[in-house]
């Protein structure tokens, strides 16, 4: 299942999350999230929606931050997020070249370098 893919009307989230439509539009006029449009211009959330307006909402109900520091944490989690993923493309790119310079390097690479759990890279032997 595609975590991206719009399938749930506003109604639906605003019951799952105990919120009302009107605070979930709110959000989306102020940036915080970016609800999918149907062809008939109703607004469609996935999964992705979804792990966002949760955090929104553990950020503010139980944690007290306030809608512009919601903004800036979004902001920068988001960056960190393309960060590391732009990190993981350049290492593999690099272990890919490197092994195509000498595939010998293949295995001794595969050790030194691994994903962690959270996808970040890291080195063989380190805590994530």
């Amino acid at each position: 299942m595609d975590a991206a893919e719009p399938k749930y009307l506003i109604s639906v989230i605003a019951r799952m999350l105990d919120v009302h439509p009107q605070t979930l539009r709110n959000y989306e006029r102020l940036g915080l999230i970016e609800p999918s449009r149907s062809v008939g211009n109703t607004r469609l959330y996935s999964e992705n929606d979804l792990a966002r307006i949760r955090r929104v909402l553990t950020l503010s109900r139980d944690m007290g931050v306030n809608i512009a520091g919601i903004e800036i944490i979004l902001r920068l989690t988001d960056r960190i997020d393309a960060m590391q993923t732009e990190f993981g493309e350049l290492v593999e790119n690099i272990k890919n070249e490197l092994t195509r310079q000498d595939p010998s390097l293949e295995d001794r690479l595969a050790k030194i370098l691994v994903k962690s759990p959270s996808g970040t890279i890291i080195r063989s032997g380190e805590e994530s």
